[in-house]
């Protein structure tokens, strides 16, 4: 990295309201390259960075020494091998549970209730992460590496609503074997659990009203920890109907949308 000062008669680079200096403009340079994976211009990025072109070409020269950027033979800038090196790497050594934590203890701090991350395993589910609220005397019997049937959960219908989309291949994937009936609410035939998954695809969020487990109902939003657009599990609030009934957690959506933040957001 070159030097810390700012350029004279520059106003336009900014970092929360001030003038961006040293490593601040640098690493507003590296943001900017990951927008373009096939590259962006010098002209280009001074446009779309405001700042004078000597101080982004500086930035880009302190991102190649460091192999965080590279130039290639069209002149075009692009996010280097050593960046990508390091970004792989701590993802593939940050598991997905890990990362959805912090929302879970969010969600069940704010309703008392037990937060879940799930996958889905063919005809199940399996819970990679549980939280449990701090207080209060009933709690869920649900455990990390547990399973329950997909179509008698709101995880488990929020997920398989991304592969089943017409009624034929939810047929298809039933097969032979019928779906097991948890509580008289749990769908089962290929009709209804259709309707079912088309109405989560339009809304963006399913529902477990009683179908798996008496007395208790779910809503889940999808993960979007790994893939850059289908979902690589789902989130749960999973509540005692008593406590906090199925219409409170629908309102409550987009609030638990937002504690999800970027996971919560495919990636385009």
């Amino acid at each position: 990295m070159s030097d810390g000062s700012t350029d004279p008669g520059d106003g336009s680079e900014q970092a929360n309201g001030s003038r961006l200096v040293g490593s601040d403009r640098v690493l507003a340079v590296l943001k900017k390259l990951a927008r373009y994976p096939d590259g962006v211009g010098l002209e280009e990025l001074t446009r779309v960075i405001g700042s004078p072109k000597p101080t982004v070409h500086r930035a880009l020269g302190a991102l190649r020494r460091a192999g965080l950027a590279d130039q290639g033979t069209r002149g075009r800038y692009v996010l280097g091998d050593e960046f990508l090196r390091m970004a792989f790497a701590h993802h593939e050594a940050r598991p997905e549970n890990v990362r959805i934590r912090p929302a879970l203890e969010i969600l069940a701090h704010r309703f008392g209730e037990t937060a879940h991350y799930a996958v889905l395993d063919d005809r199940e589910i399996v819970y990679r992460a549980k939280v449990d609220p701090p207080t209060g005397a009933v709690r869920l019997t649900s455990t990390i590496g547990g399973r329950n049937p997909a179509h008698a959960t709101a995880v488990g219908k929020l997920l398989l609503a991304h592969q089943l989309d017409t009624l034929e291949a939810v047929h298809g994937w039933i097969g032979a074997t019928p779906l097991v009936r948890r509580t008289p609410r749990t769908l089962c035939t290929a009709e209804d659990l259709h309707s079912d998954l088309r109405t989560t695809r339009h809304r963006g969020f399913a529902l477990d009203d009683q179908e798996n487990e008496p007395g208790v109902n779910c809503l889940a939003l999808p993960v979007h920890a790994t893939s850059p657009t289908a979902p690589s599990g789902a989130l749960s609030i999973s509540a005692l109907t008593y406590r906090t009934p199925l219409p409170e957690l629908i309102d409550a959506v987009d609030e638990i949308r937002a504690a999800l933040g970027p996971l919560g957001r495919p990636h385009r």
